[in-house]
């Protein structure tokens, strides 16, 4: 009998999360500008006036197909399974070949004061087509119908802005994850599949960022760092997606009246995954991206962005498949 199929699918979030920070260039006083705020992944701006409300809605794409063992390609990404009906993992079931990963995201922020703002974040549709080679009683067989599409976690939070210099602004943000969205929907043999190709996670966890941007002497031109932390819960499967810690450094610049370009490095650390309390192998992931991207300004409350995630380092817990590009497109509005 198929059981449910487990790879690190959660590198993907590295090079999406990296491409969403790179947006708009600071209008006024010092403001989270392109980092966005590296932690949360979120293209509002850092810091609302009070009254102002911003809404984002994001496509987000990523072809998960490099086949790595440790920190160098690899022909063969052998990975195991996650047998939650006998509570065991299975070495060695299925060979890897790709996952595309599509999301419809929507974000929010209201300006609660001038300094205080309220967040909220949700994927409307997670979609994952996933296609692996199951290894049973010596015979493989492929599949491509066991990824899974729906409405993911919500995350809600709160960003407190510090001005401790006119052309400096330092962030600080804390982010609680709801498990809103699926986590046991089942794979074409009738079992759960593997808990990366869910569209939630099925367990509550924090997040904790800081931010801090300069403006240079070029008008519309800074530099920004942003560092953060999320510890995600248990959930009732048992099973512990690895706690995250990134890291973040960037630039952005204005060109002409509406242009504004970007350029940001990000490094991801994804401790392994634990279940029942054991490690689970092909999990757990280092990863370096580099992301150019382009905002537009299409009028004074309108903005349109493109951005591109690119691969610089990749080094993963056994043999995994990894992200080879990403897209990242979208809208912003203020009202």
């Amino acid at each position: 009998m198929r059981r449910t199929t487990l790879f690190d699918v959660r590198v993907l979030a590295a090079p999406v999360a990296l491409a969403a920070l790179l947006l708009a260039a600071p209008r006024a006083e010092a403001t989270c500008g392109s980092t966005a705020c590296f932690l949360t992944t979120r293209t509002q701006d850092g810091a609302l006036t009070r009254g102002t409300f911003r809404f984002d809605l994001s496509y987000r794409y990523v072809d998960q197909s490099r086949k790595r063992f440790e920190g160098s390609s690899t022909d063969e990404v052998l990975t195991p399974g996650v047998n939650f009906a006998e509570g065991v993992i299975e070495p060695d079931h299925h060979r890897e070949i790709r996952t595309g990963f599509h999301v419809l995201q929507a974000d929010a922020s209201y300006g609660l004061t001038s300094r205080l703002s309220l967040l909220a974040s949700v994927p409307l549709v997670s979609a994952k087509h996933h296609e692996h080679v199951v290894i049973e009683d010596g015979e493989e067989h492929f599949t491509d119908g066991d990824g899974t599409t729906g409405f993911g976690d919500l995350q809600i939070g709160a960003r407190y802005a510090f001005l401790p210099a006119r052309s400096d602004l330092v962030l600080v943000t804390g982010w609680l994850k709801l498990p809103t969205g699926a986590h046991d929907k089942l794979d074409t043999s009738g079992e759960i599949t593997e808990p990366s190709l869910q569209p939630g996670t099925g367990s509550t966890d924090l997040t904790g960022g800081l931010q801090y941007s300069h403006q240079l002497g070029t008008p519309g031109s800074e530099v920004f760092l942003a560092a953060g932390y999320r510890h995600n819960g248990t959930s009732d499967l048992d099973y512990h997606l690895g706690d995250e810690t990134q890291a973040g450094i960037g630039y952005g610049r204005r060109f002409g009246m509406r242009w504004t370009g970007n350029l940001q490095l990000n490094l991801r650390h994804g401790a392994r995954d634990r279940y029942s309390s054991d490690g689970v192998p092909s999990t757990g992931s280092t990863l370096l991206n580099i992301s150019p991207g382009l905002r537009w300004q299409m009028t004074s409350l309108l903005d349109a962005y493109v951005f591109l995630p690119l691969p610089l380092l990749q080094h993963v817990n056994e043999a995994q498949l990894a992200p080879k590009i990403g897209v990242v497109a979208g809208f912003s509005r203020r009202f």
